[in-house]
């Protein structure tokens, strides 16, 4: 599968970079953190996890404001902001009434959108929510979390991984620390950290209409079981899937397990997963890419003409739907 970039702008200028994939009803999946559509794309398990979504839907995914390839956010409430932002990029992709699928900060602020636009939500699911940030730890805990995000990015965002993946190997949890501090600035993290932290959806549960599956793993160390179980019961007629794993990131731990649940979620089959591969001599030529290397000094190595080279690289870019040798490199560097 391949993502196409497109941009929208907010009624006050903002800019907004969503990314369109698959086909069929569109399915709306809301960022969770801080997020980068084209370095997501390239982390292995974060686009197997989008395209097993992209199935059978077209999967919208966007930067919120502050974030990835989105312009400097607004000063402006972060949940009012977030409506402002799904209303524009619904209405850019054409949708009448779309699936939503909010995990992690997410899931409250599809929860809201829901709650205020039953007309356009078909099908909701939660994954990892809460309905009250406040109880996702003592005041105390959130206010150093915040603090050490703010004036330690580096460490936070790996403190972060830490309490979101802890069961991830290691090298998942160095590239996906490398993921958030380059999806947004330590201000931007902070403000979304915050914003999660205050946001209480109590009041809008009675009023979300469309059909709606939660979904919480039983031993997720970020947002307690109890919380997924306040969303499941404070929304009409909603389904409560538990599974098993302690990781917060959707696309870490049992992956294929969420997966199929969020599916069922959708109404859609259980559909089989690829793995994204290269040939060896692909796999080669992408080791050469991620060590800087261009297509001359490659040719040079391999003892092959430069024009070989460069179709290798190419046929690399087209089979990962790849638009860069950055993507590439980066790529490599989490799939190996």
């Amino acid at each position: 599968m391949e993502q196409r970039i497109e941009r929208v702008r907010l009624p006050d200028g903002t800019d907004v970079a969503y990314a369109v994939t698959g086909s069929g009803p569109v399915l709306v999946y809301l960022p969770g953190w801080v997020s980068h559509l084209e370095l997501g794309w390239a982390f292995p398990a974060e686009r197997r996890f989008a395209e097993a979504l992209a199935n059978g839907r077209t999967l919208v995914r966007y930067d919120r404001p502050g974030c990835g390839l989105s312009g400097p956010a607004p000063e402006a409430d972060l949940a009012m902001l977030e409506m402002e932002v799904l209303d524009a990029v619904i209405r850019s992709v054409g949708a009448q009434r779309v699936d939503m699928l909010g995990m992690s900060l997410s899931a409250p602020l599809a929860v809201r959108w829901a709650a205020s636009h039953p007309e356009t939500v078909d099908r909701l699911v939660l994954y990892g929510g809460w309905v009250s940030g406040e109880r996702l730890g003592p005041p105390r805990l959130r206010e150093h979390v915040l603090g050490l995000v703010k004036q330690h990015w580096g460490l936070g965002s790996k403190v972060l991984t830490e309490i979101f993946a802890p069961d991830a190997d290691a090298a998942f949890r160095a590239g996906f620390s490398a993921h958030q501090r380059e999806s947004a600035s330590a201000e931007t993290a902070c403000r979304t950290l915050a914003a999660g932290y205050d946001i209480d959806v109590t009041d809008d549960l009675a009023r979300v209409t469309a059909r709606t599956t939660v979904i919480h793993r039983e031993g997720d160390g970020a947002v307690p079981l109890a919380e997924g179980r306040r969303l499941a019961e404070g929304i009409r007629s909603a389904s409560m899937t538990v599974l098993p794993g302690r990781d917060h990131i959707a696309f870490a731990g049992d992956v294929d397990a969420l997966i199929d649940g969020v599916r069922r979620g959708l109404g859609l089959a259980v559909s089989r997963r690829r793995v994204l591969s290269l040939t060896p001599r692909q796999m080669e030529v992408a080791a050469l890419v991620s060590q800087g290397m261009s297509n001359r000094q490659i040719a040079e190595r391999l003892v092959i003409t430069e024009r070989s080279a460069e179709s290798h690289v190419e046929r690399i870019r087209s089979r990962l739907g790849f638009r860069s040798r950055a993507q590439i490199a980066a790529w490599y560097v989490h799939a190996g």
